[in-house]
């Protein structure tokens, strides 16, 4: 009886034993995909990587006029009001949040017009994201079009770093990168297609995400500061005080490592409009990110001998609505 006994309770433990085993690999889902390891991968392997997305991005009113702007989809994002007083010929109304229901409408080539060539830069980023390879921003936006439109530029140059306690001089201190985990990325989808489809939505609704350059001088500790200048220009001009130089980035070369996703990114440039395209691709990655609005523009204008705003010497033509 106590041997029957022991070789009952032996093969109930085995019993239990291999049902647990297939209940563990049967029933239970299949580990997650990492969101983030999935969008990487899939934008990577459809040339979507940063350095193929801003390549060619920007061109300028002459540009524009010299190719003639029939040859576009003109895309302007600017309030309504402002579109009704003067809008290039032909150009076609929207906001950035329906920018990419607006472009399933175009049979040309894309080009996205803001005031300042920076909300525009987010949009671009969208389009370019999402199959239109070869959408552009017009530079400096409407301001860059003609004088009695500039003054949402003029009136944002400064000297505010010039003298600032966290502005570096000249030849700068950039900090040392170093490697962060990677960004959570909420999400249902498991593939890297609907996962980009869906953070490109969720990038066009937050809208423009900039910051003033004051903001981030007064506190940059509150920041993760990307430069994205080449080497020798901080030396010429110096940097914000603690901001790293991520420059060239991309995803392919793990330069994501280097961004803190614990804090806001603020990426700075000459004039805001490259670090809106950084800032709405990282936003899109799942970053925290802002752009610095105007750049150094707003922070060392006096300083600059490059890169810097001025009011257009050539007037195109506008028309308002009818």
């Amino acid at each position: 009886m106590k041997k029957f006994l022991k070789y009952f309770m032996l093969t109930l433990v085995v019993s239990a034993f291999i049902l647990g085993s297939c209940s563990k690999s049967d029933d239970e889902p299949p580990a997650p995909v990492v969101a983030f390891e999935a969008l990487k991968d899939y934008m990577i392997a459809s040339n979507l990587d940063v350095d193929v997305v801003i390549d060619g991005w920007i061109i300028d009113a002459a540009g524009v006029n010299a190719k003639s702007p029939d040859a576009y989809y003109i895309i302007d994002i600017r309030s309504q009001e402002d579109y009704d007083l003067g809008h290039i010929a032909d150009a076609h109304h929207s906001s950035l949040g329906d920018i990419l229901n607006e472009a399933g409408n175009a049979t040309k080539q894309i080009l996205v017009v803001c005031y300042t060539g920076q909300s525009a830069g987010h949009g671009v980023i969208a389009l370019r994201l999402s199959g239109y390879a070869d959408a552009q921003v017009l530079k400096w936006g409407m301001s860059g079009w003609r004088a009695d439109l500039s003054g949402p530029w003029a009136n944002n140059v400064s000297d505010t770093a010039i003298g600032h306690t966290n502005w570096v001089i000249p030849p700068g201190a950039i900090a040392d990168p170093i490697e962060f985990d990677a960004p959570v990325i909420e999400t249902s989808f498991t593939g890297g297609a609907d996962i980009l489809a869906e953070r490109v939505d969720e990038m066009l609704a937050n809208g423009f995400s900039g910051i003033p350059a004051i903001n981030v001088l007064d506190a940059p500790a509150d920041f993760f500061i990307n430069n994205y200048w080449a080497e020798g220009y901080v030396v010429d001009y110096g940097n914000i005080v603690d901001a790293y130089r991520l420059s060239p980035f991309t995803l392919a070369g793990n330069t994501y490592k280097n961004l803190d996703p614990s804090k806001t990114i603020v990426s700075y440039c000459w004039t805001g409009q490259t670090s809106s395209m950084l800032t709405a691709y990282f936003w899109v990655l799942g970053y925290d990110a802002k752009s610095l609005k105007f750049g150094v523009n707003a922070m060392i204008y006096s300083n600059l001998e490059s890169h810097k705003w001025a009011v257009p010497g050539t007037d195109y033509d506008v028309v308002p609505t009818k």
